[in-house]
């Protein structure tokens, strides 16, 4: 498997990554309405990738907070599903990728992500993309925002991405994507926004908008099945669920004013903040809007 991995052709992108490439999921804190998992098992499943390998998972989960899973298999025998990571190859056509889904590990998370680069060397990956997804201020309504950053300088000018700004706890995600820097290998992360107000998975029209980036990214068609339709359905519900809810579709309201303001030029980060101060105030019976 390795060496057809890095006897395939580079990949022919709208973007210049080295290839092959390795997208990796974890469920968890980097993993708001199971956007990022789910656009994984949706490639796994439209790409037919086939599973290479996998980690034990007694060395990086604590059982009692990850518990495996007991039930019947196809052939009536009762099983047990441990929460291990795996590893799969898609045989996209001239650009093979490495697709790892798992659990963020409890444990050990250097170890973890030594093993998954040393599975990614012997693939001959030359690009990492980490998938996340994060609650925030946007509304359904919108256009979800996805956002691409890298560490590397020399990579974010040849994709043209923006620096990371971010500060803070980092998810195994964050470690996964350094490590594959220190490695040499170049590491992406994707992460799409998930309203807050509306975090219970699934999430499909985030995990679609996910897809439509890793496309680009990866220079192979993605087919989408039914998940455009999937995605008018959930924002028709998240629709009927804030028509019955007052403080609701005034804050949704109020984010889209947000959203929209911000687009224009002289518009900054803060009016989101403002907006939703704005709220707060509004429904603890504060006083009104500051002029």
């Amino acid at each position: 498997m390795s060496d057809a991995l890095s006897a395939a052709a580079p990949l022919h992108g709208p973007v210049p990554l080295h290839g092959p490439v390795m997208l990796a999921a974890f469920e968890g804190w980097n993993d708001a309405g199971s956007a990022a998992t789910q656009a994984l098992a949706h490639l796994h499943l439209m790409w037919g990738a086939e599973q290479v390998d996998e980690l034990d998972p007694e060395d990086y989960h604590d059982f009692q907070v990850n518990r495996p899973m007991v039930g019947t298999d196809e052939s009536g025998n009762r099983s047990i599903t441990w929460p291990t990571t795996t590893v799969a190859v898609a045989s996209v056509p001239g650009n093979p990728v490495v697709l790892v889904h798992g659990i963020e590990p409890s444990m050990r998370w250097r170890r973890y992500c030594a093993e998954i680069l040393d599975i990614a060397e012997r693939l001959g990956v030359r690009t990492l993309i980490t998938l996340g997804a994060l609650l925030a201020d946007v509304p359904h309504t919108r256009p979800i925002p996805v956002t691409t950053t890298a560490e590397d300088p020399g990579l974010r000018t040849a994709l043209g991405l923006e620096p990371s700004t971010y500060e803070g706890p980092t998810g195994i995600v964050g470690v996964l994507q350094h490590e594959a820097s220190l490695r040499g290998i170049d590491a992406l992360s994707v992460w799409s926004a998930v309203p807050h107000y509306v975090a219970h998975p699934p999430s499909p029209k985030a995990t679609l908008a996910m897809l439509v980036r890793i496309e680009e990214l990866v220079g192979s068609p993605i087919p989408v099945g039914e998940l455009p339709e999937d995605a008018e359905a959930w924002q028709h519900g998240v629709d009927e669920l804030a028509s019955e809810d007052g403080e609701i579709a005034e804050y949704v309201q109020q984010l889209e004013e947000a959203k929209d303001t911000a687009e224009l030029p002289e518009a900054t980060g803060e009016a989101i903040a403002r907006e939703f101060e704005r709220y707060l105030r509004r429904r603890d019976g504060g006083p009104g809007p500051t002029p």
